[in-house]
């Protein structure tokens, strides 16, 4: 089945977006969407419905379901995810592909590695802000909203992947709204003289 590029790169924003948040619940959605049809894929989606794949992905799901509760535990199991979630999006991104050149397939690995990694950082740092504030909660709200953010994001990748490649782009654009406005707020703090 062909499909139009655009599509493809509204799944593959999608995808490699929302695995810098949650590797292991969007390769089993990707493993589920594809062993179960839920929406028409290209033959490459069919990469992820493997008994192991799927069973691994949702095994290690339960695990980040768990340690994300957990104040400390959730922002060490993010640390260790450093470099697992940008390589694991960068993989979605060139297994969404399809069949490509090498260097299509490395610049959309790497465009998938770099959305992967800043939904990552945006996701480790404010869980480093949520272990810092001294009520219990917010490592649940932010866990569950994670989630839901997650599965919305993958659904929408399956069946609305333009819609999910503006979502995409949007939260990309907020990230780096944030980012600058938190450096220009570190600037200025270091530049005021002493009192």
């Amino acid at each position: 089945m062909l499909t139009n590029p655009l599509i493809t790169l509204g799944r593959t924003l999608g995808f490699s977006f929302a695995a810098g948040v949650d590797l292991y619940a969007t390769v089993a959605i990707l493993g589920l969407a594809s062993r179960y049809g839920w929406v028409r894929l290209p033959p490459q989606f069919q990469v992820f419905d493997n008994n192991w794949i799927i069973g691994i992905a949702l095994a290690l799901y339960v695990l980040e379901f768990i340690a994300d509760k957990i104040p400390w535990v959730d922002s060490a199991w993010d640390a260790m995810h450093t470099v697992i979630r940008p390589l694991g999006g960068a993989l979605i991104a060139i297994a969404t592909l399809g069949h490509a050149s090498p260097a299509v397939e490395t610049a959309v690995g790497l465009l998938g590695g770099a959305l992967a990694a800043s939904s990552h950082f945006t996701k480790a740092s404010a869980r480093v802000m949520a272990n810092a504030s001294p009520e219990p909660f917010s490592n649940w709200i932010l866990s569950f909203t994670e989630v839901g953010f997650v599965i919305g994001l993958g659904f929408l990748a399956l069946t609305h992947p333009l819609a999910a490649g503006v979502v995409v782009l949007l939260a990309v654009a907020a990230i780096a709204t944030f980012a600058h406005w938190i450096f220009r707020a570190l600037r200025g703090a270091f530049r005021r003289p002493a009192n």
